[in-house]
């Protein structure tokens, strides 16, 4: 094992095999499906399970991981050769995860550096890639959280939902907001601004979301090197659509590196609810 190893949670949606290989560990936060609660990913609550469970009107919630769990993780790695922890999580308004991430960094006797990415999604993912980068190139840990602090200030999260009500359940969203949203019967089109969800504009149909947020994917980008990653909760096709599009137009931008494109995990899809659509945009030159 690497002397700096780096954690991060489910949310940040790196498949499990890039995980591996890059020697990231990954921590599942927690769906309730009614009174069962599962730890996020395969085997556990996927994405299906939740969609069905909202579509069936059956109660989910999200936990975040407690700090009892952090410190027996942290001690593990340090048991298995790791002189340095940098624990990179998503945003600690959105999720008590870096909060316990920073608990737990207290009670244990390996340094850990915590850092809260002000991001959710795939934006945390590809923080704690670059800071993986940083690592293989015989960088420093403070120099690696940086640049996923970085990295993380410099992404576009953006996304539409059909309906502001499960945000607005889970706390995300006032419920003003999301009277109002469907009351118009519109689409609204989300990004996350300073760690929060942020309402950026209104349209009428999904037809027009997607291609707004093609837009506002091509602007955010700009003439830089990006990743894109765009997800999508019980949505495949519009996603598809989407990703298409953009890798047509961001061509570029992508050089040879893949657009991913997949169905969103099971925390987010809990507090975005069927038929998302969304778009992260991660410049690499930051």
């Amino acid at each position: 094992m690497s002397g700096t190893v780096i954690v991060t949670d489910s949310t940040a949606s790196l498949p499990a095999e890039l995980a591996a290989a890059r020697g990231i560990v990954v921590v599942p936060l927690q769906v309730v499906i009614g009174a069962t609660v599962y730890d996020e990913g395969p085997g556990g609550a996927t994405p299906d399970l939740v969609a069905q469970a909202l579509a069936d009107f059956v109660p989910v919630s999200t936990s975040r991981p407690n700090p009892a769990t952090m410190v027996e993780i942290y001690e593990r790695l340090a048991r298995e050769g790791a002189e340095q922890i940098l624990s990179i999580h998503l945003s600690g308004d959105m999720s008590g995860t870096f909060e316990s991430a920073q608990l737990a960094a207290g009670q244990v006797d390996v340094p850990v550096i915590c850092l809260d990415s002000r991001q959710v999604g795939v934006a945390t993912g590809y923080a704690a890639l670059s800071a993986a980068d940083v690592l293989d190139a015989g960088g420093s840990g403070a120099e690696a959280i940086e640049v996923a602090r970085s990295r993380a200030g410099a992404a576009t999260s953006l996304f539409y939902v059909d309906t502001l009500e499960y945000l607005r359940r889970g706390g995300r969203i006032g419920a003003t907001a999301a009277l109002l949203g469907g009351a118009l019967s519109v689409k609204p089109l989300l990004g996350i601004a300073e760690g929060k969800v942020a309402n950026l504009e209104k349209v009428r149909t999904g037809a027009r979301a997607l291609a707004r947020l093609e837009d506002l994917a091509v602007e955010a980008a700009g003439d830089r090197p990006v990743d894109v990653c765009v997800s999508h909760l019980a949505n495949p096709d519009r996603a598809a659509q989407l990703a298409d599009r953009l890798t047509d137009r961001l061509g570029d931008n992508l050089g040879d590196r893949e657009l991913w494109c997949g169905e969103l995990g099971a925390v987010l899809g809990a507090h975005v609810g069927p038929g998302m659509v969304a778009v992260c945009v991660a410049p690499r030159d930051c």
